[in-house]
C-alpha cells in the first residue's frame, strides 16, 4: 500500500517513539563467517511530522549505550568498554535529523548527524513508511522501517583482532536497523 499525499497530510504532529514496539539494532560480521545481531534496549526519541511538507519534519533519537544487548553478556561487556563504544565516557549515541526528503511512494530519506563516541558524522537513512493506525487504546500510531550500512571506524570504533586464517574478527561495516513505532502526542 502506498500512502497518498492526503494521507501524509493527516499525519502532521509530534510523535514519541514507543520503546515497547520499536527496535534500534545493528548487524556486524563475526570471524568473517557469520553475523552477530544486537540492539539497544533503552532509548528515547521523537519525531515532528509535517505531512504537507515532509522537508519541515524532524527526528531526534538517543540510545543508552549501556543497554547494548547481543544476547551474550561477555560480548556486551566488551562492546561497552573503550575497545568499542566506551559507555563510561560516552553514555549515549545520538541522531538529529538535518533534512527529510520524500523520495516517492512510502520512501523517505532522513539525513542527519549521528554521534558515536563524541564523533559526529552525517548519514542518510532510507526509511519506508509502514502505515498509520489508531490502536485499541485510542493512540494514533505510525511506523517506519529501514537500514543503513556505516563503517564503524569513521566514528573511532577501531578495535579488531586478526584471524590466523586471514581476515579479522569483527567487520568494519555495520548495518544499523530501524523499526520504529511512534505515538502521536
Amino acid at each position: 500500500m502506498t500512502a497518498t499525499t492526503t494521507e501524509f497530510a493527516a499525519l502532521t504532529g509530534t510523535y514519541t517513539i514507543d520503546p515497547a514496539h520499536s527496535r534500534f539494532g545493528f548487524v556486524a560480521r563475526h570471524a568473517m563467517v557469520t553475523k552477530v545481531r544486537g540492539a539497544f534496549n533503552d532509548f528515547d526519541g521523537k519525531t515532528v511530522i509535517d505531512g504537507d511538507r515532509p522537508e519541515n519534519s524532524s527526528v531526534e533519537i538517543t540510545l543508552d549505550v549501556a543497554s547494548v544487548d547481543t544476547r551474550n553478556a561477555q560480548r556486551d561487556g566488551h562492546l561497552r568498554n573503550n575497545d568499542f563504544l566506551d559507555a563510561e565516557n560516552y553514555p549515549t549515541i545520538e541522531f538529529h535529523s538535518t533534512s527529510i526528503a520524500h523520495e516517492s511512494g512510502n520512501d523517505f530519506a532522513v539525513t542527519g548527524d549521528l554521534t558515536i563516541k563524541g564523533v559526529t558524522r552525517a548519514i542518510t537513512i532510507p526509511l519506508e513508511f509502514q502505515g498509520a493506525v489508531t490502536d485499541p487504546f485510542g493512540n494514533e500510531r505510525i511506523g517506519f522501517e529501514g537500514s543503513v550500512t556505516i563503517n564503524r571506524k569513521d566514528w573511532g570504533v577501531n578495535w579488531n583482532a586478526a584471524l590466523e586464517t586471514g581476515g579479522v574478527l569483527v567487520s568494519e561495516k555495520v548495518t544499523l536497523e530501524f523499526e520504529i513505532s511512534a505515538v502521536k502526542s
